[in-house]
C-alpha cells in the first residue's frame, strides 16, 4: 500500500507538469500566424483552459486510483494520507464554469476588440461586457438557487423488535437471515411503502454551479458527443479511402491548380459583397446563410488545396513527402478502425449496463478491473482513454454540425492556421463537455468508479437535485445519445466516404 501511495503522489505531481507543457505545445503549433508574438493574453487563458480541461478527465482515474490506495489497509485511517478528492473536485469545477462563463468571453472580447484602440480600451470595453454577463448570471444563479438548489432523497424508515444477544446462531441459515421468526426475509424487503418518504436538504452553492454547468454540458456533450462517436472513426476511414492514390502530371497539376484559384477568386468576390453588406447594416437571414455558406466552401477549398499539393509533392525531397504521405492515410486507417472498435465498445456499454434494468453486464468496468490486476495503473490508463475518447468525439461532432446547420459557427482547428477566437470558442466547448463528460463515466463506470468523490458528487447529489431528477432517473440524455449515434453511423456511412464538392451558391445582393 505504501508503494503504492508514493506511485499515486509522484503522478499527481507529474502529470499537471505534463499536462501544461502539451497544451503550450498545441497552442504553439495550432496558432495562426497572424497571432505570433501577439495577444498573450488569449494565449494564456488557452493554455489554462486546456490545462484544467485535460485535468478534470484525469481527476476522475486518478479519483479511482486514491481509492486504491487505501482499499486494503489494514489500519482504519489510512485513506487520510491520500488526496483529498471531494475539495478537489469541487475546485476545479467551479474554475471550469469560471473559465467558461467568464474569462472566455472575456479573452474573446478582448481579442475581438477595435485594434486601433488602447490595450486598456480594449480590456475596458471586454470588461463591461462580462460585469453585465456576470451579474445577469449571478442574479439568476441565485434565485435558482434559492428556490430549486434543494437535494430530495428517497429514504425507508425501518425498525424493528430488540431481543437478548444469542449466545449461538444456530437460527440463522441462508434463507432465514433475519431475527423475525415469522418470517424468511428482512424488514427491508417486507417493509410497506409508507415506510418509504423524502429527505430534503440544502445543497452547497459551489454543487449547484457545478450541477448547473453539467446540465448545459449534457445538452451539448448529447448533441455533439453522439453525432462525433460515429463521424469521428469512420471520418479516419473514409479520408482513407478517398486518399490520393498515385502522383498526378504536371499538366493535371496546372489544370487543377487552374480551377482553385477560380474558386478562391469567387469565393473573395463574394466575401468582398458580404462585407459591404455588412457595412451597410443589411444582416439579415439571408447575411448570416451566405456567410455560413463562404465559410464552407473556404473550408473545402482548403481541403482540394491540401489534396492538390499531396498528389503533386515538390521540391527536392518530393518523394520522401509522397512516402509520408501514404503512410499518414495508413495510420488514419488503423486508428479509424481502433476507433470504431471503442466506439462501438462505448455504445454496446451503454445498452448493457446504463439503459437495461437490471444491468446486464458490468461488461467494461469488468474490463477495467481485469487490467488492475494484471497491473496496478493499467485499468485506470485504459479508463483515462475511454473519457478522453468521449472528449475527441465531442470536438468532432461540433466539427461536422458546424458544416451542416447554418445556426452552428464553424471553428475549425487546423494545424498552424488557428486563429485566437477559434481557439477560445473550442476551449470552451472543451471545459463545458468535459463536466459532462465525467458525469457520463462515473455513471456508465460506476461499478469500478463505487465509492470515489466523484460518485458522491455526480452519482448521488446531482442526480437527487430537483428540477433536474427526472433527466437522470429516467436515462434522459443517455437514449438520445445513443438515437444520435446511430441516426450518425446510418448517415455517415452512406455518404461520409463521398468527396463534398463546392457548391458556390450564393444569394448575395446586387
Amino acid at each position: 500500500m505504501g508503494d503504492f501511495n508514493l506511485m499515486l503522489a509522484v503522478v499527481a505531481l507529474v502529470v499537471p507538469v505534463l499536462v501544461i507543457l502539451v497544451s503550450v505545445y498545441l497552442l504553439v503549433n495550432y496558432q495562426h500566424p497572424d497571432d505570433a508574438n501577439q495577444a498573450y493574453l488569449p494565449k494564456a487563458v488557452v493554455v489554462l483552459g486546456l490545462s484544467i480541461a485535460a485535468l478534470s478527465i484525469l481527476m476522475l482515474p486518478a479519483d479511482v486510483a486514491n481509492r486504491q490506495a487505501c482499499i486494503h489497509a489494514v489500519y482504519s485511517g489510512a485513506c487520510d494520507l491520500t488526496l483529498p478528492m471531494k475539495p478537489l473536485w469541487l475546485f476545479i469545477y467551479v474554475a471550469d464554469a469560471l473559465l467558461v462563463f467568464f474569462v472566455i468571453p472575456f479573452a474573446m472580447f478582448y481579442y475581438e476588440g477595435d485594434l486601433d484602440k488602447t490595450v486598456g480600451e480594449r480590456m475596458k470595453s471586454a470588461l463591461k461586457w462580462v460585469l453585465c454577463s456576470f451579474l445577469v448570471c449571478g442574479l439568476v444563479l441565485l434565485i435558482c438557487y434559492g428556490l430549486l438548489g434543494k437535494v430530495d432523497f428517497t429514504v425507508r424508515h425501518l425498525s424493528s423488535s430488540v431481543i437478548n444477544f444469542p449466545s449461538t446462531w444456530p437460527e440463522f441459515t441462508s434463507t432465514k437471515p433475519c431475527l423475525d421468526q415469522t418470517a424468511h426475509e428482512c424488514a427491508a424487503s417486507t417493509a410497506n411503502a409508507s415506510s418509504e418518504t423524502t429527505w430534503t436538504m440544502h445543497t452547497t452553492f459551489p454543487m449547484y454551479i457545478v450541477a448547473l454547468a453539467t446540465i448545459a454540458g449534457s445538452v451539448l456533450f448529447t448533441i455533439f458527443g453522439g453525432v462525433g462517436i460515429a463521424c469521428l472513426p469512420l471520418s479516419l476511414i473514409f479520408s482513407y479511402i478517398r486518399r490520393p492514390k498515385a502522383v498526378i502530371t504536371r499538366s493535371q497539376y496546372i489544370k487543377e491548380a487552374t480551377e482553385l484559384g477560380k474558386k478562391a477568386r469567387e469565393l473573395k468576390k463574394a466575401a468582398d459583397v458580404l462585407r459591404q453588406e455588412e457595412k451597410s447594416g443589411s444582416k439579415g437571414k439571408k447575411w448570416r446563410k451566405n456567410v455560413k455558406a463562404v465559410e464552407k466552401e473556404l473550408l473545402l477549398l482548403e481541403e482540394d488545396v491540401k489534396a492538390l499539393d499531396e498528389m503533386y509533392p515538390q521540391g527536392d525531397q518530393a518523394e520522401t513527402a509522397w512516402a509520408l504521405t501514404v503512410l499518414g492515410y495508413m495510420a488514419k486507417l488503423v486508428l479509424g478502425i481502433l476507433g470504431l472498435i471503442v466506439s462501438v465498445a462505448w455504445v454496446a456499454h451503454i445498452f448493457i449496463y446504463l439503459l437495461a434494468n437490471p444491468p446486464l453486464s458490468p461488461f467494461l468496468n469488468e474490463f477495467f478491473i481485469q487490467l488492475d490486476d494484471f497491473w496496478g495503473l493499467l485499468g485506470t490508463a485504459a479508463f483515462a482513454f475511454f473519457c478522453f475518447y468521449l472528449l475527441l468525439a465531442v470536438i468532432a461532432g461540433a466539427m461536422m454540425l458546424g458544416l451542416k446547420l447554418v445556426f452552428i459557427t464553424i471553428h475549425p482547428m487546423k494545424w498552424g492556421g488557428t486563429l485566437m477566437n477559434s481557439f477560445l470558442f473550442n476551449v470552451a466547448l472543451i471545459l463545458l463537455s468535459s463536466i459532462s463528460v465525467i458525469q457520463f463515466c462515473a455513471t456508465a463506470f460506476g461499478y469500478y468508479a463505487q465509492a470515489t468523490a466523484a460518485q458522491e458528487i455526480f452519482g448521488h447529489t446531482l442526480q437527487s437535485l430537483r428540477g433536474i431528477r427526472y433527466l437522470y432517473k429516467y436515462n434522459v440524455f443517455q437514449w438520445l445519445f445513443v438515437l444520435l449515434a446511430i441516426l450518425t453511423f446510418i448517415y455517415y456511412a452512406a455518404t461520409g466516404w463521398k468527396r463534398q464538392k463546392a457548391s458556390a451558391r450564393f444569394q448575395l445582393s446586387e
